[in-house]
């Protein structure tokens, strides 16, 4: 099937813009499983083995999801888990709506395996999208993984009044989802980058732990994670660390995309580099590795790492899961390796497991941490 897609399905769907290429998937895969019979349909040739894990109090058929930029409308929640996936992250979302930046917007660097974004949070807001969520949940259709949302600050939202945006989102979409992701680290929208700062930062979790308390008392917390740069510095990240205890923060997901650029190796790609925005796929793979190493080590592996950035096969997962990530999280490797990747690369960490003597995959988790 992979070969099926990088080989006839994936030359026709690349000389479509990849804006277009991206909505008409989505479309499709809408159209696809608004019935029982379309997520049996996909999950019959595209289901992942089963290796379960459990982390932060949920528990995942496999620690393979969907990372956020995917799927931002929610138009296509039934179809990540009938595609292999073992969880969902869908947004980013904003509490008011918003167009994003103008087009175009998103671009292949077909020959490096990675796409750069400036699509700053296009989403309908968090209020439709509770609705368009609670319609889906009305339904048989809703995935039986767990489905996290990330949430991101508007851009007509002064940096002061950050923390009250965040949760304002986060009190309308809680009862629906079961975890959230705090973004401040997406490139692409003005200033953002400064929440990551352990002060800013700390208003808002401060803020989204005022939305847990205040919550029926029949209701457990749920996973809040942070999602940050790779451009940060260790210091930095260091700094987040230790809100984990102070803020309970569940997990950190490392890492979002880079504003570093490769060195290009033709004219093609350095005219692409030159566009503004976030850079994902191969090029960040070192990198996002290089700080799930260093938050496990600083941590002794007790606060849940996802990993994401460069994940491509089976060998880029397990180079992960053995520095220190918990679960794992796809976005570009599914634009170039198509909807067979979940089940492939969950077969291939099954058998990683066996050649490494390991009986589960916690066993395996920052095993070569160095």
């Amino acid at each position: 099937m992979s070969w099926v897609y990088r080989n006839l399905l994936r030359p026709i769907l690349f000389k479509q813009s990849p804006e277009q290429a991206h909505a008409r998937t989505l479309h499709g895969l809408s159209l696809l499983t608004r019935s029982q019979f379309g997520c049996d349909a996909l999950s019959s040739f595209f289901a992942a083995p089963s290796l379960p894990i459990n982390v932060f109090g949920l528990e995942f058929p496999n620690p393979l999801g969907l990372a956020a930029g995917m799927d931002k409308f929610g138009e296509a929640v039934p179809a990540w888990a009938a595609l292999g996936f073992g969880f969902t992250e869908l947004g980013a979302v904003t509490w008011y709506e918003q167009p994003g930046n103008p087009q175009p917007r998103l671009f292949r660097v077909v020959r490096d395996e990675a796409i750069i974004n400036r699509m700053g949070f296009n989403n309908p807001g968090a209020r439709l999208l509770a609705e368009t969520l609670s319609a889906i949940r009305s339904t048989k259709l809703w995935p039986n993984h767990p489905v996290g949302i990330n949430l991101g600050k508007s851009k007509i939202t002064a940096l002061a009044d950050a923390p009250e945006d965040y949760a304002n989102s986060f009190r309308v979409l809680r009862p629906l989802l079961d975890f959230f992701v705090v973004n401040v680290s997406s490139p692409n929208t003005p200033n953002l980058r400064q929440l990551q700062d352990k002060s800013a930062l700390d208003e808002i979790l401060a803020a989204l732990q005022e939305v847990q308390k205040s919550s029926p008392s029949q209701a457990a917390p749920k996973p809040i994670l942070v999602k940050i740069a790779p451009d940060l510095a260790f210091d930095a990240i260091d700094e987040i660390i230790e809100l984990a205890t102070t803020r309970r923060i569940s997990g950190i997901i490392a890492t979002n995309t880079t504003i570093a650029r490769p060195k290009a190796s033709d004219s093609i790609s350095e005219k692409l580099y030159s566009e503004t925005g976030g850079l994902s796929g191969r090029p960040l793979r070192a990198r996002s590795t290089e700080i799930i190493r260093h938050i496990h080590t600083q941590t002794k592996g007790a606060l849940p790492v996802v990993g994401v950035g460069g994940i491509f096969s089976t060998a880029e997962a397990w180079e992960k899961i053995v520095a220190g990530a918990s679960l794992l999280q796809l976005y570009t490797g599914l634009i170039y390796e198509g909807p067979g990747i979940c089940r492939c690369i969950v077969s291939g960490l099954l058998e990683k497991l066996e050649e490494n003597g390991f009986t589960t995959i916690e066993e395996a988790i920052g095993s070569e941490a160095v």
